[in-house]
C-alpha cells in the first residue's frame, strides 16, 4: 500500500527504462530531468532481488576515504509531483531494464499505477538509427488508442522485431484499456556515446503534448546546440564520416522535400497551436 499524504488528480506516468531501450541515454536523462527540475518526490521502489541479476546489473558502491559509505541497488523508483501550474500530477518512473521475470515486473507497475489513479502513460525510449545529428531528431511511436497519438501528430513507428521492456509495459498497460504511448528518439549511431541532449530536447518536447503540460527545459536548447557544434568538429576531422553525415542528410531531405510545404507544416502548427491554448 503506498501512503499519500494527498490526493493525486488526474495521474500521467512518464517513464523510461536504462540498458537496451536508452541509447545516448536519452530517455532515462528525460525523465531524470522532469524529476529534478519539478523537484519530485520518491513514493516507492520496487525489490531489486525480484528482477535483477546482480551478475549482470552490479550495485555501485561509494567509497570516501578508504571507508565504504553507500551501496546503491539496481532498482525501479516512482517518484511523483504536481508541475507548477499544472491542473495534474505526475508520476516519474526511472531504473535499469529488469533482467528477469519481465511480466511480473509489468504486473507491479500496472499495480502501482492502478493505485495511483493513473490513467495514461508515456514510455520513453531512444534506438540507434541511420539518423543525420544535423537534422531535427526524429520521435516516432505507437498509441493506444491509435487516435490519441493521431490527435498529437505523432508518427507512427513501423519497427516489427525483438523488444525490450518498453516494448513488453506498453502491451500489458495498453491491454487492459489504459491510454498508452510510447516515444522513440532516433539517436544517429555514430555518436552513441551519452549524452544525447538534442535527443532527450526532442523526446521532452511529445512529453509536454502528451501531459498538456509546459516543460521546463532549463539549458537543453543550449546543451544540444553545444552537442551538434562537437559533432560538427568530430565529423570535420575525417573525410569519410564528413561524406557519410553528408549521403544522411541528402536521404533525409530528399524524403521529406515532398511534405515540406503539406501535412509536416500543418502538424507543427496544429502542434504549436495547442500548445498555445494550455497555456
Amino acid at each position: 500500500m503506498i501512503q499519500l499524504d494527498r490526493e493525486l488528480v488526474e495521474p500521467v506516468m512518464v517513464a523510461a527504462f536504462e540498458g537496451w531501450n536508452d541509447a545516448g541515454e536519452a530517455a532515462s536523462l528525460a525523465v531524470e530531468h522532469l524529476s529534478e527540475k519539478w523537484g519530485a518526490t520518491e513514493l516507492c521502489a520496487l525489490a531489486p532481488d525480484d528482477y535483477y541479476d546482480f551478475q549482470v546489473t552490479r550495485p555501485r558502491m561509494t567509497v570516501v576515504e578508504g571507508r565504504l559509505t553507500e551501496m546503491e541497488w539496481p532498482t525501479t523508483r516512482v517518484r511523483v509531483v504536481r508541475p507548477p501550474g499544472s491542473r495534474r500530477d505526475v508520476v516519474l518512473v526511472t531504473g535499469p531494464e529488469p533482467n528477469m521475470r519481465w511480466r511480473s515486473y509489468t504486473a507491479d507497475l500496472l499495480a502501482i499505477a492502478r493505485e495511483l489513479g493513473v490513467r495514461r502513460v508515456v514510455i520513453l525510449g531512444s534506438l540507434l538509427a541511420d539518423a543525420p545529428h544535423t537534422r531535427p531528431i526524429p520521435v516516432t511511436g505507437m498509441s493506444s488508442p491509435l487516435e490519441l497519438g493521431t490527435r498529437y501528430g505523432l508518427e507512427a513507428a513501423t519497427y516489427s522485431g525483438p523488444t525490450g521492456i518498453v516494448g513488453v509495459v506498453h502491451e500489458m498497460f495498453s491491454s487492459v484499456g489504459m491510454e498508452t504511448v510510447s516515444l522513440w528518439a532516433a539517436i544517429p549511431h555514430y555518436v552513441a556515446q551519452p549524452p544525447c541532449p538534442k535527443a532527450t530536447l526532442a523526446l521532452l518536447s511529445w512529453v509536454q503534448d502528451f501531459l498538456e503540460t509546459e516543460v521546463p527545459l532549463g539549458d537543453l536548447p543550449e546543451d544540444s546546440v553545444s552537442w551538434e557544434a562537437g559533432v560538427n568538429d568530430l565529423t570535420a576531422e575525417d573525410e569519410d564520416i564528413a561524406a557519410y553525415v553528408r549521403g544522411l542528410e541528402e536521404a533525409k531531405d530528399t524524403v521529406e522535400l515532398p511534405e515540406a510545404t503539406g501535412d509536416a507544416i500543418a502538424q507543427e502548427f496544429e502542434r504549436y497551436l495547442r500548445r498555445r491554448d494550455d497555456g
